[in-house]
């Protein structure tokens, strides 16, 4: 293995790994607002429900993702790219959603643009370094 292809696969194992700890933070936050009552809900405001929806189950898809690249799976770029995708899909119907007058908090805003960033960067990572090395299938 040369210098470039180690650095390469840590910079894919340290993708892996946000992705991973991402999707499991989003699991734990999105559940707290969906299934309890209590803090999380009401520090929520106006959340919007197909955003939060969406960002529960898709830390699900986070996690399964940070796995498959962390083993160099195509699969794991593949659900990597869909993910950053779907998010920037539920990101434009957010868009909409404020356009067209909907209850939103400021923070959606943030965290939308923070997944989509983060998400097409693992993806970029993801493709760079597992279309340039011999990876394992399927």
């Amino acid at each position: 293995m040369t210098s470039t292809s180690g650095k390469s696969h840590l910079w894919l194992r340290a993708a892996a790994l946000v992705g991973l700890l991402f999707g499991l933070m989003t699991i734990r936050e999105g559940a707290a607002v969906l299934f309890f009552d209590g803090a999380a809900r009401a520090a929520a405001g106006n959340y919007v429900p197909f955003v939060l929806w969406f960002n529960f189950l898709a830390g699900f898809a986070y996690v399964a993702a940070g796995v498959g690249l962390w083993f160099r799976r195509r699969w794991g770029l593949r659900l990597a790219i869909a993910v950053a995708v779907a998010t920037f899909l539920v990101f434009v119907a957010f868009g909409w959603h404020v356009i067209i007058g909907g209850a939103y908090e400021m923070r959606t805003v943030v965290a939308m643009t923070l997944r989509s960033t983060i998400w097409l960067v693992i993806a970029a990572i993801g493709w760079r370094v597992l279309n340039r090395h011999v990876i394992a299938s399927p």
